[in-house]
């Protein structure tokens, strides 16, 4: 099971109004997506309780990828208290997310 929070419309912006917060857009069929599941799995260890990881399947969650432009996937946002702070489309190191990460905070 995946440590990271699976975000919906739903619960999307009561997750995220609030502190920092990793948002992978991703889908099950992407293999990039998949290169990079690992990363935010260890990031979303890492970073307990002191940043959100979390992840939105475009696939079933169409409206959240376009209200942020998602047209290429994996394409990970880093957002503070709801703004996105920085975003990076593609495969991105553990090291750059973090840096990203801690930028943020």
């Amino acid at each position: 099971m995946s440590k990271a929070t699976e975000l919906t419309t739903g619960n999307f912006d009561s997750t995220v109004k609030s502190g920092i917060t990793l948002v992978d857009f991703w889908a099950e069929w992407c293999g990039p997506c998949k290169m990079i599941a690992p990363v935010i799995e260890q990031l979303a260890t890492e970073y307990t309780g002191k940043a959100t990881i979390a992840k939105v399947n475009v696939d079933n969650e169409g409206e959240l990828a376009e209200r942020f432009n998602v047209s290429s996937i994996p394409t990970l946002l880093v957002l503070k208290d709801g703004e996105v702070a920085k975003r990076f489309v593609g495969v991105t190191s553990k090291t750059e997310l973090a840096k990203a990460l801690d930028a943020a905070a």
